[in-house]
């Protein structure tokens, strides 16, 4: 079998291991668990945590201890086997520690699946720009039929989703002991300072002004991007207590809407190699930046009926969003770096984007949307007119209910009822994504070379 199909097989477990219970994980926590909502961010926080220390350690130790492939099949091997236990686990607190094991598994192996691929791709003499994003694609493939077999198979709301995701962990850590070898390059001279000794010396990029900035706006993508996972599906559900939108195709099938997302990021991930040789890294990332502009404002003016175009084109525009920056930022960090430190490096980037970036972007917009975004009703004619209805519409007032509050004669409610302003929510969102665009087009100084990009198989 060649060496692209070899790693296509790879690519496409990596995610598939993922997406087999990332979507599907809050119809467990709410409805099969019955265990409360204020906890059910922590699950997500985990990843965040993870990826803060455990993709730049993998990587240090890849640079210079163990063999790539070796760690990688290892780390999977012990994700398969913390899976199995998150099934077994019956209460809330048990189940976010067990979680932040599997994540301190899982989280390093996209960074080094990248780093595998680019020392495979090298060593057949591969052109790693030109191949490797049609062999990335496949990664978002596997997410996407990982998630429908958890659906069809009736298993988005039982422990069987982590044993799917762990069969197939398992057989991918089994599979990465075949592939090629990749072996730390151990290139430290006898007299090394004990930061070389370690394998820090990829955090000495932050002393390389380009390398440092290119960083930072790692991060503050890396808060957009969180932005989205965590409010995306939530703000189309909404639209539900809306007694106009309440039967639209958008509130029936949110999931087939939201996953137009990742149908797009197969194809924009083909277009990656065409956009970097014609428009250079600092463009595709200016372009990566305004999409993100583009995907916060449309959200903020789309909804179900008349403005269905809006929300499908947020989803299509987030395949440019996300895959310009993260497969073109590793692409950029794999060029600018020294052979010994690759692994490490790309370990920091992504520590950058999915650890501080996530952590930081999940409680600044929490607390922002709680203190600034939230609008409080304690009558139905307040909510009737933010819900753009009648007071006495029956739709409204099952909503009401449901929350299990009263409504009196003059329509006064037992409780005040919170309700998110996605709109002016989508707009702050977008308007801090331009900020960081415009940010980055002025500081960010990188002249383009299409032989850059050419030359990358050595």
């Amino acid at each position: 079998m060649g060496i692209k199909n070899r790693l296509i097989i790879m690519s496409f477990l990596q995610f598939f291991v993922w997406g087999a219970w990332l979507i599907t994980i809050g119809n467990y926590w709410f409805g099969t668990k019955n265990w409360e909502g204020t906890q059910f961010g922590l699950v997500f926080g985990t990843m965040g945590i993870a990826s803060l220390f455990m993709p730049t350690l993998t990587g240090i130790i890849a640079d210079r201890w163990v063999n790539a492939e070796k760690l990688y099949g290892g780390l999977h091997i012990a994700y398969a086997l913390v899976l199995f236990g998150i099934a077994q686990v019956t209460t809330p607190d048990l189940f976010i520690y067990v979680m932040l094991a599997a994540m301190c598994c899982y989280m390093p192996t996209i960074a080094l699946s990248n780093s595998i691929s680019y020392t495979s791709l090298k060593l057949n003499n591969k052109n790693i720009v030109k191949d490797f994003p049609p062999i990335r694609v496949w990664g978002t493939i596997g997410f996407i039929v990982a998630m429908w077999i958890t659906n069809l198979s009736g298993n988005k709301s039982t422990e069987y989703q982590f044993y799917i995701a762990g069969f197939a962990a398992l057989v991918l850590g089994v599979y990465s002991f075949t592939l090629p070898k990749c072996k730390p390059q151990r290139l430290t001279k006898e007299n090394a300072s004990l930061t070389e000794t370690l394998g820090l010396e990829a955090f000495k990029l932050f002393g390389n002004y380009k390398m440092a900035l290119f960083f930072v706006f790692s991060m503050f993508l890396g808060g957009a991007l969180q932005l989205t996972n965590a409010y995306g599906d939530v703000f189309l559900d909404e639209f539900k207590h809306f007694p106009k939108y309440a039967d639209s195709f958008v509130i029936q099938y949110s999931t087939i809407i939201m996953s137009i997302s990742q149908v797009s990021e197969t194809l924009f991930i083909l277009a990656i190699p065409f956009f970097l040789k014609r428009f250079g890294i600092k463009q595709v990332m200016l372009i990566s930046m305004l999409a993100w502009v583009l995907r916060f404002g449309l959200f903020a003016f789309g909804d179900p009926v008349n403005g269905l175009w809006m929300i499908i084109m947020s989803c299509v525009v987030y395949g440019m969003a996300f895959d310009f920056f993260n497969i073109s930022g590793s692409l950029f960090v794999e060029s600018n770096t020294d052979s010994k430190i690759r692994s490490s490096a790309q370990g920091l980037f992504m520590m950058m984007t999915n650890g501080v970036g996530a952590i930081l972007g999940s409680l600044t917009s929490g607390w922002a949307i709680d203190r600034y975004f939230t609008k409080s009703f304690k009558n139905s004619s307040e909510l009737a007119g933010f819900l753009q209805t009648d007071a006495t519409n029956p739709k409204m007032l099952d909503f009401v209910k449901s929350h299990g509050n009263t409504v009196s004669t003059d329509g006064v409610f037992g409780s005040e009822i919170l309700m998110k302003d996605w709109h002016n929510i989508w707009l702050s969102f977008a308007v801090y994504a331009l900020v960081i665009a415009i940010a980055f087009a002025v500081l960010f100084k990188h002249k383009h070379n299409p032989k850059e990009f050419e030359n990358m198989s050595h």
